[in-house]
């Protein structure tokens, strides 16, 4: 049998991996830093750049993009060319992917703090940064999908399978959820508004969690397990199951983060009976990588590297059995806007992609560097505390949320609300942000020992750029009369693409046509106008301060809510948002009602110093908004882009929209002068003031029944 020489590119490999470590430091780093600001409100440092709500969409970023990001193109690289025989289709390719996605997370790391946010989970960057994750997301896939063509082996090993779904669900989220309409260089406008923006952006969130922290660290899985062990995957049928069920079912789920909200109850009921139905498959996976290591368990005791594994196996299976449960609404009444959601998701963060980037780099750095490990005890160590880690940090957010949301639901035998005042259910948890924040410490200390034994694991190493292997031309097989189906399907990997994309479309357009087409799903209101140009303003910095990370807008038709915060939210109330602020979490009250609720001079004292309105509150100061001019000259373009998106404004109004700005501000400078507080108008704070008295307001609601 003829067999052709080549090499394996394990620079690629090496870069990627040196990444993964670098920014998995600095971006657990950030979260930990957040974490201690919910606990030590000081630790924002007063600064404009430091606050928690623009530093937490970079935790976010930092972790799902750049660590784990890094680990699955480290993981790609590697895998994909062994399974396929053959060297990746072109090494400069492979350079511009490294380097245009570490330049697009400096980007992150310059542009999140200074405000420039979308305000979207998970697709905050703003929208240059977009087209460029799409052009390097191209190079990706044209080099991925090059080297499949030019393959030494027919058949595509179930790994491949979940990176062709990957790069095909990825490319259709990012695309459908980004756009946007460019207002200035670094602003832009969701083209979506309000019940229709929070579909989509739902749509892309839950599926950004399925098809970039799940499918293709599931294509880890199913490589690097059976390699750590020795052995082979324990079903291939099971795989082939694993593999449709879950690209066609997860796209479905997206509503499941919106129950009891405006959208409309038929999108909600379908992402319950889909997300209800993931753990079928979810399991199915978990349970094939577990099973892969039957006969294994001695070795398990004894290796590292598979301990890791079977711990990131596990917190995968807690984190798809939870989710589901958590999209039952009787359960989501429970855990939506606490801390319950924060627990679930670092379970998966933390144990499944943590814990699988930390065995899959201990595997990689001695056959890349052909030296043993630098130390097994402190590999031992990191594992031992990086699982104490996740329980301390897990343990206490599912306590925090179960407080949370008992506190908020409870009334006196009068009927009255026992805890009217939000901040009482802050301060009772601060034990449990305290012990948060050293359970994640405890998992960045056991990071960091994997970095120091792996640099010292390549420093004592001899390593080979360019690995030298042989295979035949063509690899030639026996066709079996009893050969299975999806034979044929994995020989032909351009219609396995085209056959994945047909799967994942068919969910996202069930959901999403009728809710944009069918006009009562989204029923006006006559009272709701669009916001003033001050308004408007109010808006955008409300956006750029990342408000919504600690504030919901968005009062469900609970007793306990509409008595806390007023008559529920409607659809209609949305339909000039771009984007939606509904928010994910509650740290601080929902804010949909509170215009009119206090006068300007109270939200001016609150934001100057939170404390003095609300004692114990753990929200920082905004000093600067008192010192920043609000930004006039981009007036007339906002407006243009909000009439381009169906705002209703008058044609010609953005020539005098800034005389109506500086009226309204005069009259709320007015109103805090009469309050014994003297300001500007043309300072930052007023434009925020005038978006919290207006949010609420364009409908007739019920008076509060209670204070909060």
């Amino acid at each position: 049998m003829h067999l052709e020489r080549f090499s394996y590119d394990n620079a690629i490999v090496r870069n990627f991996a040196f990444a993964t470590m670098i920014w998995g430091v600095i971006g657990m780093l950030v979260g930990l830093t957040a974490a201690l600001q919910l606990a030590f409100p000081a630790l924002n440092f007063g600064l404009e750049f430091t606050t928690f709500g623009r530093i937490r969409p970079l935790h976010t970023n930092a972790v799902i993009f750049a660590f784990v990001g890094n680990g699955i193109f480290t993981g790609v690289y590697y895998s994909l060319q062994r399974l396929c025989k053959t060297r990746m289709f072109s090494d400069l390719l492979s350079q511009i992917n490294f380097w245009g996605w570490q330049l697009i997370i400096l980007s992150a790391v310059l542009t999140l703090p200074l405000g420039y946010t979308t305000s979207k989970e998970y697709a905050e960057l703003e929208w240059p940064i977009d087209i460029a994750i799409t052009l390097i997301w191209v190079v990706f896939g044209w080099n991925m999908f090059a080297t499949i063509l030019k393959r030494r082996e027919k058949h595509l090993y179930v790994a491949i399978w979940f990176y062709i779904g990957t790069f095909v669900t990825v490319s259709v989220l990012h695309i459908v959820n980004s756009f946007e309409l460019p207002v200035t260089f670094m602003k832009s406008y969701s083209w979506y508004a309000g019940v229709q923006d929070a579909l989509v952006q739902w749509w892309y969130g839950h599926n950004a969690v399925a098809f970039f922290l799940t499918t293709p660290y599931l294509g880890l899985m199913y490589y690097f397990v059976p390699k750590a062990a020795n052995r082979p995957v324990y079903s291939y049928r099971l795989s082939i199951i694993h593999f449709w069920a879950l690209i066609f079912l997860y796209i479905w789920a997206g509503p499941h983060h919106l129950l009891y909200t405006a959208l409309p109850d038929w999108a909600q009921s379908l992402g319950v009976v889909f997300s209800v139905m993931l753990i079928a498959p979810s399991w199915g996976g978990m349970l094939n990588g577990l099973l892969t290591l039957r006969g294994a368990w001695d070795k398990v005791r004894e290796d590292v590297v598979l301990k890791f594994m079977v711990v990131a196996l596990t917190c995968y299976g807690m984190a798809t059995f939870e989710g589901p449960m958590l999209s039952l609404k009787n359960v989501n009444a429970i855990s939506h806007f606490t801390d319950w959601t924060v627990a679930h998701v670092h379970v998966g963060g933390l144990g499944w992609n943590g814990f699988l980037t930390f065995g899959m780099l201990y595997w990689l750095f001695p056959k890349l560097f052909r030296v043993e490990l630098f130390s097994k005890r402190l590999a031992n160590f990191h594992f031992w505390i990086g699982s104490l880690g996740i329980i301390f940090y897990a343990l206490p957010m599912y306590w925090a949320g179960f407080t949370q949301s008992l506190m908020w639901k409870e009334f006196t035998a009068e009927g009255l609300l026992a805890y009217p005042n939000f901040l009482e259910t802050v301060t009772q948890i601060k034990t449990m942000y305290m012990l948060r924040a050293l359970g994640g410490a405890m998992f960045i200390v056991g990071t960091v020992v994997m970095c120091y034994n792996l640099f010292m694991t390549a420093k004592q190493g001899s390593f080979v750029a360019n690995e030298e292997a042989e295979a035949p031309a063509i690899h030639k097989e026996v066709s079996e009369e009893n050969e299975h189906w999806h034979r044929l399907i994995e020989r032909r990997p351009v219609q396995m693409m085209v056959l994945s994309l047909v799967v994942i479309l068919i969910g996202g357009i069930v959901e999403m046509i009728p809710t944009f087409l069918v006009k009562s799903n989204i029923p006006t209101i006559a009272s709701v106008k669009p916001y003033t140009a001050l308004e408007l303003h109010g808006r955008d910095l409300y956006i750029k301060e990342g408000c919504n990370n600690c504030h919901s807008q968005m009062v469900r038709p609970f007793r306990s809510e509409t008595e806390r915060y007023g008559e529920y939210s409607k659809a209609g109330e949305f339909i000039y948002d771009h984007p939606h602020l509904w928010g994910s979490k509650r740290t601080g009250p929902d804010i949909h009602r509170v215009g009119g609720k206090y006068p300007d001079s109270w939200h001016y004292n609150h934001m100057l110093d939170p404390e003095s309105m609300s004692p114990g509150s753990i929200m920082p100061p905004y000093p600067w908004l008192f010192e920043n001019e609000i930004d006039t000259n981009s007036t007339a373009g906002k407006i243009t882009a909000m009439r381009q998106l169906g705002v209703p404004y008058p044609t010609g109004y953005e020539a005098q929209a800034n005389n109506d700005l500086i009226k309204q501000a005069n009259e709320i400078s007015a109103r805090l002068k009469e309050s014994g507080v003297k300001t500007k108008s043309e300072k930052e704070i007023i434009a925020l003031i005038a978006y919290l008295q207006r949010l609420g307001t364009d409908i007739k609601a019920k008076p509060l029944a209670q204070d909060n």
